[in-house]
């Protein structure tokens, strides 16, 4: 770890953060900013935007160190699985650089770093075995004496867009699958969140991540935009707004891209749910990371005839959910990422409440702290109901048939991820072939994901997968050889 990094972590709260270009770490010319801690708004960290200029040298060095050549597969391995052994011996710092910027819990910070350590290892396993196929070529017409096989091969210049809410786990999500296939890596963390990627480059580049394969980027909507404009620029990897996704896919023309974003994440507790199994996931799954996780339950669909029972339930486990300073021990929800989103979510409770609604738990705003918060009596036309709300609420709703959930469920423009409570398998699978949504989790809540599967949404939710081994296949292109005798 940097010292300027540590020491963001103990005495001098206002460490000095630089760039990564090649390797190497260099001030930034462009445009200062601070990054704060989330919990008391007290900067922590001072950086400098990169410039024209800068981004350039990034992307120079990325193309060169690609035409270079990569490391061998094997090599690749290696790198990431030292990658993975330095940052599970690095925890405790890592995890207190998660929690200073984020404002996570202990928990939260625990959960990021072990996903990621996961996300490593699983990448290495894919370097090692990155393959194509044999295709029978021989079985068309007049083509007996020839054969042929594909190769899988990187693209080139990748570019990686990551969010404040997973700065450890979605960076490498990117970075390492990336690298996996052979590509060199241009990563451009969130302005509230740069310290964890800046830690985690400077842990792959200690376990030989070769200069040129990896950069970070440092700056706003402005310095984003440059490096898209940039040809040399391949892949378009983000994480973040439908708003914003939808003008890099805009910019990037013909240009490959893996969106991840937006989306209004429900859970359906059908008539034989186990309620006293699904209430305590649907506290986690709503409640952590201040729901500002894209799959953070919002909307909670339940079968009439169980209404009150779980609405009983959950307003008795949420009024006991502790919130406030993420490093007590205890809380399940800190604060959101500034007092800003803060004021944004609170003022959408209140306005839903003045439209009707009924909050059942939560209070009033303590800073950037929004405590966990139920609504019912949620209407379409409400705000909370409508549009992402990326904060701790969750709107109750009653519905009486299969078919209603299916209607509501369907009639937004997002489909990440849905949960299904039942013990019903017809059922369970009818409703995993008719949700227009990229994961079902039967028994599990929306926000169930394992880092090994494909991950991603369909309609303005994206379209392309994360998980190391769909990831690579995002990353690389298909090449057919073929070979007369």
């Amino acid at each position: 770890m940097s010292e300027d990094l540590a020491n963001a972590t103990t005495a001098n709260p206002l460490a000095r953060l630089d760039l990564l270009i090649a390797g190497e770490r260099i001030a930034g010319r462009g445009e200062p900013f601070r990054v704060l801690d989330k919990f008391t708004q007290t900067p922590v960290a001072e950086a400098t935007e990169a410039d024209p200029g800068q981004v350039q040298q990034m992307l120079d060095a990325a193309e060169a160190a690609f035409r270079a050549g990569a490391p061998s597969a094997y090599a690749r391995g290696a790198i990431l699985d030292r990658a993975a052994r330095l940052l599970s011996e690095q925890a405790e710092e890592v995890q207190r650089i998660i929690q200073l910027e984020t404002g996570f819990t202990r928990a939260d910070a625990r959960g990021e770093l072990r996903r990621c350590l996961e996300t490593l290892r699983l990448s290495a396993e894919e370097a090692r075995g990155l393959r194509g196929e044999v295709v029978p070529v021989s079985g068309a017409p007049n083509q007996g004496r020839r054969m042929a096989f594909t190769l899988r091969v990187p693209l080139g210049v990748v570019l990686a867009i990551t969010p404040f809410n997973s700065p450890l786990n979605t960076v490498a999500h990117k970075v390492a699958p990336a690298f996996a296939a052979g590509n060199a890596v241009v990563v451009k963390p969130a302005s509230a969140t740069p310290m964890t990627a800046l830690k985690l480059a400077g842990i792959l580049v200690e376990a030989g991540l070769p200069p040129g394969f990896l950069s970070v980027l440092l700056g706003g909507a402005d310095v984003t935009q440059a490096a898209i404009a940039d040809p040399r620029v391949r892949f378009i990897a983000f994480t973040g707004s439908t708003a914003v996704g939808g003008k890099i896919q805009a910019a990037a023309g013909l240009r490959r891209t893996q969106m991840e974003l937006g989306s209004i994440a429900f859970t359906i507790l059908c008539d034989d749910a186990v309620v006293e199994d699904a209430v305590p996931k649907l506290v986690g799954a709503s409640f952590r990371k201040a729901g500002q996780v894209c799959t953070s339950v919002q909307i909670a669909l339940i079968h009439r005839s169980r209404f009150a029972e779980t609405v009983e339930l959950l307003k008795a486990q949420v009024e006991r959910v502790r919130h406030g300073d993420p490093s007590d021990d205890g809380v399940l929800t800190g604060p959101l990422i500034s007092e800003a989103e803060a004021c944004r979510v609170e003022s959408w409770i209140e306005e839903a409440i003045a439209q009707g609604a009924t909050r059942l738990a939560g209070g009033p705003r303590n800073g950037a702290v929004v405590p966990p918060t139920l609504l019912t009596d949620v209407t379409p036309e409400m705000k909370v109901y409508s549009e992402e709300i990326f904060g701790p609420v969750l709107c109750l709703i009653p519905f009486d048939s299969q078919d209603e959930a299916v209607r509501i469920v369907n009639s937004t423009p997002y489909g990440l991820a849905t949960g299904i409570f039942t013990n019903q398998l017809t059922l369970a699978m009818d409703f995993a072939r008719r949700l227009e949504v990229g994961g079902v989790h039967i028994n599990e809540t929306s926000s169930s994901r394992v880092d090994l599967m494909p991950y991603g949404g369909t309609k303005d939710s994206g379209f392309g997968r994360e998980g190391p081994k769909y990831a690579v296949e995002e990353m690389t292109e298909q090449r057919i050889v073929t070979i007369t005798t």
